[in-house]
């Protein structure tokens, strides 16, 4: 990773000559897509830099990734891995740019650009008093994404008719280290103006009432005009999570696209989607792309690419936006339910085929689990791979699914063709429920009810973040069944955490919740091959899996914060749970799909007074 070349001016030089970029560090490549993606802050050392549009990224040697059901979701041609140059290569891959630009001294305490330090090529450091700099720690951004340093010199001379633009002084920052508190960090003028302190900076009404708007700048794109923004700013910690929530979709890769073929077109199809039958054919020939493929032929590979291409211009279709938000929703729901179809059938291994989808049912019976605890289906998913892709991000308030298309901060300047992606190896446990049995519960009054109250909540909020948006506010998923479903992935990560092998935090659920589908999918979310080692998959074994519903049910009927928990009508974020909280139900933010809301423990085994009776004590 490297900060963009600035333009320079020497003697002897034209202005367009370019200084080498300097080259800060490595992060791994799922961190570009989860933690440190574009528009994020990443410390290095004792500097800031943001992360730079994927415009701006080297990709030519970048892995080609291919998932055509989420490429079709997310309207692209494909994905690519975020590029890694070779560490002797002068190519610096994924780009970056200092931020925020504000630099204090702790010697001699001046507040000022990093550029007027003065400091020696490649360090942050006080050309005055050779001490290391420290970024800023305070930024400011709007729910549109919008990122700006804090507005210091108005913040000190708030009230002060004498200064008019500028006082002609210079800045000053001292954190006194006397108390934790904003207090402590006080900021002045050598105008003369009285030192103020930070606190009251994060209200959110504080800088409104100074006058400051949203500048509708967007530093992680470079040379991108300003925004027209009327959102209010609100200050924020640099390390704050608020400012920076990447929006990831992903796909599991199942028949067909998951083997045959399909597979072994997808890492090529870059280099063949523009050509012709007879170069396609050529270039099958001269990579020997068949050797060990007798069953194919060159016009397999054709009709491959071909498919390909089609699919990839129809995406290429205008629509209106309302058309396209319908879209999206009609291609997740269809992406579910392929996965899910897929789940419920076997699909063995077939020797001499490489293949990235094996599900096959246990070799032992399940009827116990199915008299017992309604399970009607239990698959054995030995062989899954995921691809997880970054369409956009969020800044001060975290993603909802009603999110203003405003509050969608773009990762390039110009839509590109392509997302950034990396694939997660795995493996997992698919269990499905008895639909009749299930039927039989959901319908009850009680647990109608207990939907309901989260139900409406949850719609509450979807509406408040709508806003006065044209984009239709989606319906909230909370229904019994869900919550049902849901409750039991977590007791289940919770359980085989201490079972598997895996910590909770490398266990992921994936809940197929619909009129026609019921079930839970528990799969490792690790990005190596350490994902695979079959510590999950044995936990499915019925005689293994019986062990763990019984233990976990138990955990479950009783948590160390009843029965404040278990009889709490509203609890959690924005009262979207129930019967939930970090003693019994709630998960690592990597597990869990739905950011720990929509939870209720009653939905599994009841309530202590049998007013309510869960589906497992029913």
């Amino acid at each position: 990773m490297a900060p963009a070349p600035p333009r320079t001016r020497r003697r002897g030089l034209p202005s367009t000559a370019v200084r080498t970029a300097r080259k800060l560090g490595e992060i791994r490549r799922a961190q570009l897509i989860t933690t440190y993606g574009v528009g994020a802050m990443i410390a290095v050392e004792n500097e800031s830099f943001l992360i730079r549009g994927i415009d701006s990224w080297d990709i030519s040697d970048a892995p080609f990734i291919s998932e055509p059901r989420l490429a079709r979701q997310l309207g692209v041609s494909g994905f690519r891995m975020p590029p890694a140059p070779d560490p002797d290569s002068a190519r610096d891959g994924v780009r970056a740019v200092r931020f925020p630009e504000m630099y204090s001294c702790p010697h001699c305490h001046q507040l000022q650009p990093f550029r007027k330090f003065n400091s020696p090529a490649g360090r942050a450091e006080c050309s005055t008093c050779q001490e290391s700099l420290v970024p800023s720690r305070f930024v400011i951004a709007c729910t549109h994404g919008h990122l700006e340093d804090f507005p210091y010199w108005k913040w000190v001379h708030r009230g002060n008719r004498t200064a008019h633009g500028s006082c002609g002084g210079h800045l000053t920052f001292e954190a006194d280290g006397s108390t934790a508190s904003l207090r402590a960090v006080l900021i002045g003028c050598s105008c003369g103006v009285e030192r103020v302190s930070m606190e009251g900076s994060f209200r959110r009404q504080a800088l409104r009432d100074l006058g400051i708007r949203c500048s509708g700048r967007r530093p992680w794109l470079k040379d991108a005009p300003a925004e027209s923004c009327q959102e209010p700013p609100r200050t924020l910690q640099r390390g704050s999570s608020s400012v920076w929530f990447p929006v990831m979709h992903s796909a599991l890769s199942i028949p067909p696209w998951s083997q045959g073929i399909a597979k072994l077109v997808a890492p090529f199809y870059d280099a063949l989607k523009d050509e012709d039958p007879a170069s396609i054919k050529a270039y099958v020939r001269i990579a020997e792309l068949l050797r060990h493929h007798p069953n194919y032929t060159e016009d397999d590979v054709v009709a491959e690419v071909a498919q390909r291409r089609a699919a990839e211009v129809a995406l290429t279709e205008p629509v209106h936006d309302t058309e396209t938000v319908k879209r999206a929703v009609d291609y997740r729901r269809e992406l579910y339910e392929g996965e899910y179809r897929s789940l419920t059938k076997a699909h063995p291994e077939v020797a001499g085929e490489e293949q990235d989808f094996v599900c096959e049912p246990p070799a032992a019976p399940i009827d116990a689990l199915r008299s017992s605890h309604g399970l009607t289906q239990v698959m054995l998913v030995k062989r899954l791979r995921e691809v997880r892709a970054l369409q956009s991000f969020r800044r001060v308030e975290e993603p909802s699914p009603a999110d203003s298309p405003m509050r969608e901060a773009a990762i390039s300047q110009v839509k590109s063709s392509w997302l950034p992606a990396f694939e997660v190896s795995g493996e997992g446990v698919f269990v499905r429920l008895d639909p009749e049995r299930l039927r039989t519960w959901e319908e009850r009054p009680e647990q109608v009810a207990r939907a309901a109250r989260i139900r409406e909540n949850h719609e509450r909020l979807l509406s408040a973040r709508a806003g006065d948006s044209d984009k239709p506010v989606p319906a909230s998923p909370a229904t019994p069944r869900f919550l049902l479903l849901h409750a039991l992935a977590h007791v289940l990560i919770n359980e085989w955490s201490l079972d598997g092998g895996y910590p909770a935090a490398s266990l992921r659920e994936r809940l197929y919740s619909a009129d026609d589908m019921a079930g839970v999918l528990i799969y490792t979310a690790t990005s190596d091959s350490a994902g695979s080692l079959g510590g999950v998959v044995a936990q499915g074994e019925p005689d293994r899996l019986a062990i763990s519903l019984k233990t976990a049910l138990h955990r479950a009927s009783w948590c160390s914060n009843d029965p404040l928990c278990m009889e709490s009508e509203a609890s959690g974020a924005d009262s979207l749970n129930m019967a939930a909280c970090h003693a019994c139900l709630l998960l690592p933010e990597t597990s869990c799909e739905n950011n720990n809301i929509l939870l209720d423990r009653a939905a599994l085994v009841g309530t202590p007074d049998g007013r309510t009776r869960g589906f497992f004590t029913s």
